[in-house]
């Protein structure tokens, strides 16, 4: 398999650090509200990478995380429970949120009980000893309002400051730095630790004689939870482009400060799906959650398949009409997938041989679902459409590669059951009236049939249903 690295500009081949085990940390939300769809997309990237992994014979331990405190969770949770003890209120709060964007990946085809995750006040204990390190170390230093990571000590440890992008001030600009502007002394510098505000949640710090009762920064939490969770280096971390910098620039510097000089030996970044033309923002109000798709009547399947449709290091438009032509599309695989409850009896036989392997060829480089897609479509479905049957000797086959569609794109093209006996009956009293040219009856049955959901389709081979 092959991945575009961040950290290299290359795409190479994928080798994992111990044999055939790969250990993978994912960048997880900020659980103070719905996460949008933009967001929501970097998810099915992440979970395709697993699914990928894994059917290619490698066993994948994959953390994601929940940053359940920092400024947007605080401030929410005071202003929803006012109440409540700060504690209590940012953990209700970050509770319920973790529970709906776990709902919301799972209705996006998710496996996700092939991930663990972790929560960030969950390991203030290893936070807290990650700061200490690096401030006996001389990698940090304390402040009026926290303790603060030195880039300018770093270097000068022989470290490069910039190893996911060359830095400049367009890409470093303070707008990108603003939630760890405090009493820093260098603009680069960012906070490991944020001594208490009045009416904030706080845990105890004492360092070296200093009370710094409060809470940790962003970027800590995050090399604290993979590495407690996968040691150092790792295989594979992931995450939105947004993240390069700061956010996992500063992993890298504050888990290899007086260390090693790797962190993880891949990063994978997926591109931005945009809104007519621009990147999803709630400050803009320019974002749709997946239950505005819902209640549109989509499927939430549908969004998975158009968000695979574009490379993940590519940037995508969401609009209702693509989303429309993804639904399409899916109703279309399903209504094929469904022609193996309707095999027919008869001597000729479909190969899905080559087209499982071009499928598998292209999501291994790099994760081409594009190219995969456009491959299912010509080759596949569209054949298959056009015989408008199954022959009963290839139902084996058959099943097998949309186990394999399943298991790589989570599409759950063999999630859907038979039609019911009631429904069977009703289409063989159709094709009697049919044969008996009782054009009203068999319109009736047609009728009824379409009432539940089903419409029959007339070819050389008999009657073929599929949903509606």
């Amino acid at each position: 398999m092959k991945l575009h690295n961040t950290l290299t500009r290359q795409t190479e081949e994928f080798n994992p650090q111990s044999n055939d085990n790969v250990r993978m940390y994912s960048c997880g939300p900020t659980v103070y509200d719905h996460i949008h769809i933009g967001n929501l997309s970097a998810y099915v990237y992440v979970d395709t990478l697993r699914r990928t992994l894994q059917a290619s014979g490698l066993n994948v331990r994959h953390i994601m995380n929940f940053t359940d405190v920092d400024d947007k969770t605080i401030k929410r949770s005071l202003e929803n429970y006012p109440d409540l003890a700060p504690e209590e209120a940012l953990k209700k709060l970050t509770t319920n949120y973790a529970d709906i964007f776990l709902n919301d990946i799972a209705d996006i085809g998710n496996d996700v009980f092939s991930t663990e995750f972790v929560y960030a006040t969950n390991s203030i204990e290893g936070i807290r000893q990650l700061i200490t390190e690096l401030f006996e170390d001389d990698f940090a230093y304390i402040t009026d309002d926290g303790v603060y990571f030195s880039i300018e000590k770093y270097r000068a440890s022989g470290k490069k400051y910039g190893q996911l992008l060359t830095l400049t001030e367009e890409n470093t600009s303070s707008a990108r730095i603003a939630n760890d502007e405090y009493d820093k002394d260098y603009v680069h510098d960012f906070a490991l630790w944020k001594v208490k505000k009045a009416g904030e949640p706080a845990w105890q710090f004492d360092l070296d004689g200093h009370d710094l009762t409060g809470r940790p920064g962003w970027h800590v939490e995050c090399s604290v939870m993979s590495v407690q969770s996968l040691g150092q280096p790792f295989d594979i971390h992931t995450g939105g482009v947004d993240n390069i910098f700061p956010h996992h620039e500063n992993e890298i510097a504050q888990s290899t400060a007086g260390k090693g000089n790797l962190y993880a030996k891949y990063f994978v970044h997926n591109e931005h799906l945009l809104v007519d033309g621009k990147k999803m923002s709630k400050s803009l109000n320019n974002f749709y959650r997946l239950q505005d798709i819902k209640e549109k009547g989509y499927d939430p399947l549908a969004f998975r398949l158009m968000v695979l449709q574009s490379h993940y290091r590519s940037q995508s438009n969401f609009t209702w009409e693509n989303l429309d032509a993804a639904q399409t599309r899916l109703q279309g695989w399903r209504t094929v997938a469904d022609l193996r409850w309707q095999v027919v009896d008869n001597d000729s036989e479909i190969s899905f041989d080559n087209v499982s392997a071009a499928v598998t060829e292209y999501i291994e480089v790099d994760l081409n679902t594009p190219m995969a897609f456009a491959t299912i479509s010509t080759e596949f479905m569209d054949e298959l459409n056009e015989l408008g049957y199954l022959p009963n000797n290839s139902k084996k086959s058959f099943i097998d590669f949309l186990t394999k569609l399943d298991t790589l794109l989570g599409l759950g093209l063999l999630d859907s059951n038979d039609i019911n006996p009631q429904q069977k009956n009703i289409i063989v009293e159709r094709q009697k009236a049919r044969d008996a040219k009782d054009w009203a009856k068999s319109d009736e049955l047609r009728d009824q049939l379409k009432e539940q959901g089903v419409e029959v389709r007339d070819t050389d081979h008999g009657p073929i249903w599929s949903r509606i």
